[in-house]
Order: C-alpha cells, then structure tokens, then sequence
C-alpha cells in the first residue's frame, strides 16, 4: 500500500516537470525517425530504377505512398489513440515501420515495395508520429509551445542524418541490406513509445478522451432488447447511417469546409502547394547525379537543407507568434511557398555543386517558413474546439496531392527524359498557390471590413464604439472575452 501511495504522489505531479523531459526527448526522436525518414529515399532512387527495370514515374510511386500514407492516417490515428491511447498508438506504428522495411528488403518487385515500405512502413510513421504529438499536450501545459518546438526539430535532424546514414549504407551493404537495418532502426520508436507512460492530473485520474455521445436510435435499441425483442431491420440501418456520418464530422469537418470561407481558401490552397513541395525531395539527388554529381555530394545536397532547418524553423515559429504578425501569418505563409517556387529556378539555371548548394540554402530558408506556419495558420482560420476534425480533412486531402505530385512529374521526366521539368512542375505549383492564398485572403479581408462597416449605421452608432473602461460591472470570476478571427461569411 505505502509503495501505491507513493506511486499515486507521483503520477499526480503537475505537468512541465520531471518525466515530461524525457517524453519531450522521446517525442524528438521520434519525429526524427518518422518525418525526416522520407528525406533519405531520393539517395536509393537510381539503385531501385535499374534493380527493377522501372521508370522515373513507377519507382515515384513508392516514397509518394509512404509521404500520403504518413500525412493522411491521421483520422484512422486519432480513433486508436481515442480507443488505445498514445503508448499504445506510437510502440504498434514502431512495429509496423519495423516489420515494414525488413520486408522491404525481400521484395522482387517495385509494386511489392508499394505494399511493404509505402503503405505498411507509412501508416506506422503515421501512427507513431501523430500519437507522439497528442501526447505532449497531455505532459506539458505551460510549456506546450516551447515543446512543439522543440520536438519539430527532430524533423531537421532526420533531414540532415538519414541520407548521409542512407549513402553509406548504400555504398558498403547495397539497398537491401541497408533496408533491413532501417528496418531495426524503426523498431526504436517502440522504445519511445515505452517511455510516453500515461500521464495522471492532480485528481488521480488520467487524461481520458470523452466517451463519444450515445447515437440517436441507440436507446430505443437497447430498449427493445430489454424487452426481448429485437430491434427493426430499418432501425439499424438508419443507426449505422448516423454513426457513420457522426464519425465522418468527427473527424472530416466537412460542414467546417463549406461555411468557413478562410479555412477553405487555406485546405485548397495548401493542397495544391503539395503537388510540387515534394518534388525536389524525390528527385534533387538523381537530378544532381544525372548532371555528374558524386552521390555522396549529391545525398549531402539534402542534409544541408535539413541542417539549416534546424536553426531556421524554430526562429520563424518564434518570429511568427509575435503579436505583430496576429491575423497575418497566412501572409508570411504564402511569402515562404512563393520563396520555395522561385528558388526552383536556380536549378534550372544550372546543376553545378556550388549552384546546387545555393539552392537548398534559399530552399531550406524558405522551407522553415512552411513548416513553422503550417499549423499555426490552420489554428488562426478554425476556432479550436473544432481543430481537431479540421485537421484531419486537411490532412486527408493534402496527403493526395502529395500521392500523386511525383509520378505524375516522374511520368512527364519518363516522356521528355529532362529532369528540368521537376523544377518547372514544381515552381508553377507553389507559385500559382502562393499568389492564389495571398490574393484570395486579402480580398476576403477587404469584403469583411466592408460587410462589418455596412453593418454600423443599421443600430445604434455608440454600440460600435471602442470603450477602454466597460460600462457594466464586471464579476471577477468572468473569462475575457476570447479573440475572434473574421473567417467566414
């Protein structure tokens, strides 16, 4: 008894302390392992080509698999975390990532590796990475922000050590092997998932999701087979319907996207950014390569762009959470998506090592931007209380686009056999999207402000009117009004 009282005391520390540490560590690592993993399969693209005698648009197909299983489980993660929690969520996405690039390795086929490292090893880096996050927020509280940062740069050290790792393994034991010690490297987010232990509040009760509301139809069903009766054929069907579409606008707010006009501005326009944001991550090395790059500079052109971003992205989270930048981040957003699309072009000009190098130093600057303002946009143009369903048709979609940007542009490379095209695919998609966002939020802004100004003269003038000191008494115990952002119309 004396050692449960004990174990109790300590499971009801506060937050921000102790062991939230190690599961912020935890929780790098483990975006390291899971998003900067994908950075590294541009280093086997050539190998797989002429190992399996497929095209530029056929061995696409595999990391754009893994990248839009990875972005768009987020909805099949958030039900097991709901139903398992987020231990449970990060060690089986461990295992499935494991399993996934062992299997890898014995493939015979490209479409084999479709199945084993797109599909199995993505939806483990999926499950793993996104239970990883939720848990931070149930160990952190004051420093919530400070921890999301932190453990975004996991992502930048992934980007900068798994393609050097991915040559020199390369090199020395060729693909397979190399695929099955990636294989067991994987297997250590079950390691990460170990120690993201569930955390208790102060009252002794751990951090449980609400138990999803009692379906209409639910009771009378329970009812009948009380009475022993069982319930009317047409009566589960109709039960079934509404849960299936309770579940749906659980988890895909699509009524969020047909009435909040910024967020959808925002999930078009970031959808269609991802059809050329991945480009260059898949085919800069055999780019380089093609243009008589050593391989062990041209998997060296990726990790620069990972290094700088571990400098540069948590500067722009933190410049950007400035109150200067409030209701203006969707600018800087499409500045860093415009920035990416023009520096496409340097490539274009030429495919020297030093030209290259300026390339992801402007690439990688910009990419920060990207990365840092993503999430934090989405947070500006949907209140949070629906955040969560937002996010996942966000994801959903946007992990499409980014299935089918590569082998489409693979396809075009197959066809005119000019790896110049990647670069001009790519600028014509971000640059379209990045003057499409700005353009269409500041008309939406403008259209706002005259809507609310047209709405003044109707009442009473004073109601509008800024008052620093409230005309009525305020009771102590009363929140603040909260900050709203104008989204809709």
């Amino acid at each position: 008894m004396p050692q449960g009282g004990a174990a109790a005391r300590e499971a009801a520390k506060p937050q921000d302390q102790g062991w939230a540490w190690m599961v912020l560590l935890a929780a790098v690592l483990l975006q390291g392992l899971t998003l900067g993993f994908p950075s590294c399969i541009g280093v086997f693209f050539t190998d797989l080509r002429h190992d399996f005698q497929a095209s530029n648009s056929e061995t696409s197909w595999f990391p754009s698999i893994m990248v839009a299983v990875l972005y768009g489980g987020g909805p099949l993660c958030s039900i097991l975390v709901k139903r398992f929690g987020c231990r449970f969520a990060v060690m089986l996405g461990g295992l499935l990532s494991g399993v996934g690039m062992v299997s890898s390795s014995f493939c015979k086929s490209i479409s084999q590796l479709y199945l084993t490292a797109g599909l199995i090893t993505g939806l483990g880096s999926c499950f793993s990475f996104q239970a990883g996050v939720t848990v931070l927020g149930y160990y952190f509280v004051r420093w919530r922000t400070l921890a999301n940062a932190i453990a975004s740069t996991g992502v930048s050290l992934g980007f900068t050590l798994w393609p050097l790792l991915s040559q020199y393994l390369l090199d020395e034991m060729g693909w397979r092997n190399t695929f099955l010690i990636f294989g067991g490297i994987l297997l250590n987010c079950c390691v990460c998932g170990a120690i993201m232990r569930p955390v208790q509040l102060a009252s002794g009760s751990p951090p449980q999701s609400p138990k999803p509301a009692e379906e209409p139809g639910r009771k009378a069903e329970g009812a009948q087979l009380s009475n022993g009766t069982s319930p009317h054929p047409e009566l589960q069907q109709q039960t079934r319907r509404t849960a299936c579409f309770q579940m749906l606008q659980k988890h895909l707010a699509f009524d969020i996207f047909c009435q909040n006009k910024g967020y959808q501005i925002y999930t078009i326009g970031v959808t269609w950014t991802m059809m050329g944001f991945a480009l260059p991550h898949v085919y800069l090395v055999p780019y380089a390569i093609q243009n008589g790059v050593e391989e062990r500079r041209a998997a060296l052109l990726i990790s620069i762009i990972g290094f700088i971003n571990i400098f540069i992205r948590p500067l722009t989270g933190l410049l950007s959470g400035h109150r200067v930048f409030t209701g203006r981040r969707i600018y800087l957003f499409s500045l860093a998506v415009l920035l990416c699309g023009l520096s496409n072009f340097i490539c274009v000009i030429s495919a020297e090592f030093s030209v290259l190098i300026v390339y992801c130093v402007i690439l990688s600057i910009a990419m920060s931007g990207v990365g840092a303002l993503t999430f934090q946009v989405l947070m500006d143009v949907v209140e949070m209380d629906r955040f969560s369903s937002a996010l996942g048709l966000f994801t959903v979609l946007e992990s499409i686009t980014l299935l089918i940007g590569p082998p489409l542009t693979g396809l075009l490379v197959d066809i005119t056999s000019d790896f110049h095209y990647v670069f001009y695919n790519s600028s014509f998609f971000l640059i379209s999207a990045a003057l499409f966002m700005g353009l269409s939020f500041c008309t939406l802004e403008k259209k706002n402000k005259l809507k609310e100004a047209s709405k003044v003269p109707l009442d009473n003038p004073s109601k509008y009117q800024y008052n620093e000191v409230p005309t009525e008494p305020q009771s102590e115990s009363q929140s603040p009004p909260a900050v709203m952002y104008i989204t809709s119309v």
